[in-house]
């Protein structure tokens, strides 16, 4: 039993933050799991066949057990981009990382690599994540993030309204509040303790259901990840098609933006849709303006992209790719 007592400097620190790294690790463990949860079914039947090129990072997560705690660096923001997350793994030092794998029970050749030269491995992950999040989790994140900011609205209003105590009673069956101790049955999650000022981070997941997952490693906040509310009907609308062969030829993250672009829209809307950074779209878009696949014009304030005539023959030529 892992019990962390809580001061009222604690207590006021205490938030949430959406993660989209968290999405990735919780995400990878459910589409490698032995069996599949009928709410994700749909979603493992048509992410699995497409998955390839992410040998590290399935060695560094498992399906069930420790997954390194390096790989879900605190958000630093309430819902920071994909981008901004994976700057802060990029940061992670090199010690922490040896130390976070040393408690792997078993290291493939992919994270022995890693652990011997993390200089030259972080890029190679990093890569992979990206690789990762365009193939399974990009289509989706418009509603994804949708249903997990639905859920930090409602536990903030309640949070607001009820107090700390209220939100952490009911957020899991496995999480005990009282006398000011969180309490959860995880024993190899860190040491029983007080806080120490370093506050709780409350990270909810689509994906992480039926447990919960803590990183409880000092001197940063405790982050607890928890299964969001308003899940039921995640999947019951179509994703965003992205062309494999489409993918192939310009990038998945382009053929992403091309795919979001059955309407018009700006480099803001483009990036909370995709998970993206603006400036990352941008760059895209400007790439792909050049080429003469997407236009741009003003509105008002705004520059909205458009496909052209050019994008749409390669999307239809391509579309029988998609199953």
């Amino acid at each position: 039993m892992l019990e962390l007592a809580f001061s009222a400097t604690d207590l006021g620190q205490t938030r949430f933050a959406l993660s989209p790294l968290w999405e990735v690790l919780t995400s990878l463990r459910t589409l490698h799991a032995d069996g599949v949860r009928p709410l994700h079914r749909r979603w493992v039947a048509r992410t699995r066949p497409r998955l390839s090129g992410v040998g590290l990072l399935t060695e560094l997560v498992p399906p069930h057990g420790y997954a390194p705690d390096f790989l879900t660096p605190p958000p630093a923001a309430p819902a920071p981009t994909l981008d901004a997350e994976l700057a802060a793994l990029a940061r992670t030092d090199h010690t922490r990382l040896r130390a976070d794998l040393d408690r792997l029970p078993h290291l493939g050749p992919a994270a022995r690599r890693l652990y011997e030269d993390p200089a030259d491995g972080l890029p190679r992950l990093i890569e992979e994540i990206r690789t990762y999040w365009g193939i399974a989790l990009a289509p989706h994140w418009t509603r994804l993030r949708a249903v997990l900011e639905a859920d930090v609205l409602h536990q903030s209003r309640r949070f607001a309204a009820e107090g700390a105590a209220a939100v952490l009673r009911e957020l899991h069956p496995g999480v005990r509040w009282g006398e000011e101790v969180l309490s959860l049955a995880k024993p190899d999650c860190g040491q029983s303790g007080s806080l120490a000022g370093r506050g709780l981070l409350l990270v909810p997941s689509a994906f992480v259901w039926p447990s919960v997952l803590i990183i409880n490693a000092a001197p940063e906040a405790v982050q607890l990840c928890y299964p969001t509310r308003g899940v039921g009907s995640l999947w019951e609308q179509a994703p965003v098609q992205v062309p494999d062969a489409v993918a192939g030829v310009l990038g998945r993250a382009r053929a992403l933006l091309l795919a979001q672009l059955a309407e018009p829209a700006s480099t803001t809307e483009l990036a909370h849709r995709t998970g993206m950074s603006a400036g990352g779209v941008s760059q895209h878009l400007t790439a792909l303006r050049a080429a003469g696949i997407v236009t741009s014009h003003r509105a008002g304030r705004s520059v909205l992209y458009r496909r052209t005539g050019v994008a749409e023959t390669l999307l239809a030529a391509a579309a029988e790719t998609w199953s």
